[in-house]
């Protein structure tokens, strides 16, 4: 499965191409799929392009973003830098008025077994993200709920190939007891090697925006359908390498 991760916490300061009102998200989301996404991760805003759990922003999102792209899953953030109090998190979630399918919870934030029980309750899917490099493997794995989640987020934060490589393997051997599907992805400079290793070992992965502002060759990408083809390409590469 490739999944899109349309915007993240960045602004327009880090690129003017960057979606994000629910009408930007819903116009990136509807060429992201018809490019080869197959599910949808996306962080609302508020008027100030700043992240936001608020009901009333999560429901302008998801409703847009399911409007242009109907029948493929869609999910959003809980990041503790959208509000820092857990219990207030876990708040949010149960103010939602439209439900996605799936958030995200990371696991090296204060709270995140409230949030992510919050969602259960909700019957929303959680994402556990789990950051190289961080406890978070252990603290997921030790929660009575991990069996619970939709997926795994094994996201990798050390930068070059090599290194990127090298933490990507040794997250994906701290997470080898988890019951849950795993996706593996990294950011910036490991975003391409670690989708390569991804696809190698026919791992779920993404690409998008929140991770990588740029084609596998250095050059800006035009947008989140231009990463999603470039990582089609290389899903494609590997699955024939590896036959």
């Amino acid at each position: 499965m490739l999944q899109v991760c349309i915007n993240g916490a960045r602004s327009r300061a880090e690129s003017p191409r960057l979606p994000v009102t629910a009408a930007e998200l819903a116009v990136a989301a509807h060429e992201a799929v018809a490019a080869g996404a197959e599910d949808i991760h996306l962080h609302p805003k508020d008027r100030d392009g700043q992240d936001t759990l608020e009901a009333a922003a999560v429901a302008a999102a998801v409703s847009a973003v399911r409007a242009a792209a109907p029948g493929v899953p869609v999910g959003v953030t809980t990041g503790a830098w959208a509000v820092p109090d857990p219990h207030l998190r876990a708040a949010h979630v149960r103010s939602w008025t439209v439900l996605p399918d799936h958030a995200s919870v990371n696991w090296h934030e204060d709270g995140a077994a409230e949030v992510a029980a919050a969602l259960l309750e909700r019957g929303v899917g959680v994402e556990a993200g789990i950051y190289s490099g961080t406890p978070a493997a252990q603290r997921f794995l030790d929660w009575p709920g991990s069996a619970r989640v939709l997926r795994v987020l094994a996201e990798v934060i050390a930068t070059g190939t090599p290194d990127a490589v090298h933490a990507a393997e040794g997250l994906l051997a701290e997470l080898s007891s988890a019951a849950a599907p795993i996706l593996l992805h990294g950011e910036d400079a490991s975003a391409w090697p670690v989708l390569r290793l991804a696809a190698a070992q026919r791992l779920d992965t993404r690409i998008g925006m929140e991770d990588v502002l740029n084609l596998p060759d250095g050059q800006p990408a035009a947008g989140n359908a231009a990463l999603v083809r470039a990582a089609r390409g290389i899903i494609q590469h590997e699955r024939l390498r590896t036959c």
